[in-house]
């Protein structure tokens, strides 16, 4: 844990348990909450922020130990963008539901990528567009997409024990459902090694879950793996009566390893070894956990989106979105005067929570998720404005200061509650919008406005009024004809 967290954290507990034994106004452990969440907050949202960093038990092992930092979608950090075309004969009519299902199976192996927001969406009839923004190297994205994984389980006859079973051996199986070209291919790389053919007992399509893990005694990359409810009694059977025999396994027409059969294997559980390197067994993990492709699909066009772009359009965003906080806390502070500077202090509160929840969420950012954080600081405004609004109308009804805050903070919420719910369900709507049809920036979009609206029923009434109730302390019992100034009136209350 970082020396800031810790003394943070003992801070917070000090100053709670002062505030309770002192038996202070719920204004003081409010202000001292809101307090303590600005500064982690801040902290957070500092740059080259050192992570966080938990050890609950004690023993050297982090239960929380992760980065802090911004993610930037592909128009701010660049990346690679992959157009895929169905390779189908012309005429050929695609499976109902074929496409859709490619782009499934291509989101999930993209999300085991570590891309960060990967955009995977169907293109008109035949085509799949693939974002994934910060990644820079096409060609391994482009493989792990396109291959099929066809891993087999194979029977090398009666003659098994006297072949030459090496890793890396082309292997010429009886499955309808490798390409006719496949062989040809690994022929024409392993010119040197015949292959060596056999019988396909399994495919792996038996298989439920694969996972990278590490040989006890060699400590090289393996996967794990473990069986459906019907592979596993398959698997169990097979075994079973082929004890002694090697069990092929292959993958894409090259042999993996060849382990003995050394009793029955029931417990629907295996190991697949084959000197792996660990993101060789990560992507091998991948494709059997997500299964093949349902269609073939080619590579129409690849492109590298540099950082350059990303980086000006960054710069830009900065200054925009500085400019229009410092003109709002502007207009602010001279049209409200005290209640503007509570308002002021509670919008950079504002400002660094937001900050704080892209990254420990993470939420990416990209242009229009910029945008909504922009929108929804105008709200955060609004929210004040009507509030304040409220207060003069009190004011001028002739009660006094503090109750004046308090009844125009009270008449106030329920309209900024509604307004800001309302949004927030069509956010929602946006959200969903982009999830389905693989709208990217619509998402993003959504995502930032609904927190920045959901932060904003916090600071603008909770943290607002805190702020403005310590500002007005001095003068609680004050009407507007004695301090007018101090809410940017110049007639006297009627």
């Amino acid at each position: 844990m970082s020396t800031f967290l810790i003394i943070w954290l003992v801070a917070s507990i000090i100053a709670l348990a002062a505030t309770i034994i002192m038996q202070a106004e719920r204004r003081v452990v409010e202000l001292v909450l809101i307090l303590s969440l600005a500064a982690f907050a801040t902290w957070v949202s500092l740059p080259n922020n050192p992570g966080l960093y938990i050890d609950i038990n004690g023993d050297g092992v982090g239960e929380i130990d992760r980065d802090v930092e911004i993610r930037q979608g592909l128009d701010l950090a660049g990346g690679v963008q992959v157009l895929l075309e169905t390779d189908l004969d012309e005429g050929q009519a695609l499976p109902d539901g074929a496409l859709d299902e490619a782009r499934r199976i291509i989101e999930s192996r993209i999300d085991a990528l570590g891309a960060l927001e990967p955009v995977v969406q169907v293109r008109g009839e035949r085509r799949i567009i693939v974002e994934l923004p910060g990644y820079e190297d096409p060609e391994s994205a482009v493989e792990l997409i396109q291959q099929t994984a066809l891993l087999e389980f194979v029977d090398f006859g009666p003659a098994a024990n006297s072949l030459p079973l090496l890793p890396g051996t082309p292997v010429e199986t009886n499955f309808e459902g490798r390409p006719d070209s496949e062989i040809e291919d690994i022929a024409e790389e392993e010119p040197l090694v015949p292959a060596i053919e056999a019988e396909t007992v399994f495919t792996g399509d038996i298989i439920q879950n694969a996972d990278i893990g590490f040989d006890p005694t060699t400590n090289e990359p393996v996967v794990e793996f473990s069986l459906t409810p019907e592979g596993r009694q398959l698997f169990g059977d097979y075994t079973a009566a082929n004890v002694g025999q090697p069990l092929g396994i292959v993958l894409d027409g090259i042999l993996l390893s060849a382990p003995t059969i050394s009793t029955a294997i029931t417990e629907g559980q295996g190991v697949i070894t084959g000197q792996f390197t660990v993101d060789d067994a990560t992507q091998l993990a991948t494709q059997l956990r997500y299964g093949s492709l349902p269609i073939p699909l080619r590579v129409d066009s690849t492109s590298t989106i540099g950082p350059t772009l990303g980086q000006i359009s960054i710069e830009q965003s900065i200054v925009a979105g500085v400019i229009g906080i410092i003109v709002v806390m502007a207009f602010m502070l001279i049209y409200y005067r005290l209640p503007g500077l509570a308002a002021t202090l509670a919008l950079l509160i504002f400002a660094v929570i937001n900050l704080a929840i892209y990254k420990l969420v993470p939420v990416t950012l990209t242009l229009p998720a910029i945008t909504g954080f922009l929108i929804s600081v105008g709200t955060a405004v609004d929210g004040n404005i009507l509030i304040f609004e409220r207060l003069k109308e009190e004011l001028r009804a002739g009660k006094r200061i503090g109750p004046a805050v308090r009844a125009g903070f009270d008449r106030a919420w329920a309209s900024i509650r509604d307004s800001n719910l309302s949004t927030i369900i069509i956010c929602f709507v946006l959200w969903s919008f982009g999830t389905t049809f693989g709208a990217g920036a619509v998402r993003g979009f959504a995502v930032t406005l609904a927190l920045g609206l959901a932060i904003n029923l916090f600071t603008a009434v909770i943290v607002t009024r805190t702020f403005l109730h310590f500002l007005l302390l001095p003068v609680p019992e004050k009407t507007i004809d004695e301090q007018p100034w101090l809410f940017g009136l110049t007639k006297k209350a009627a």
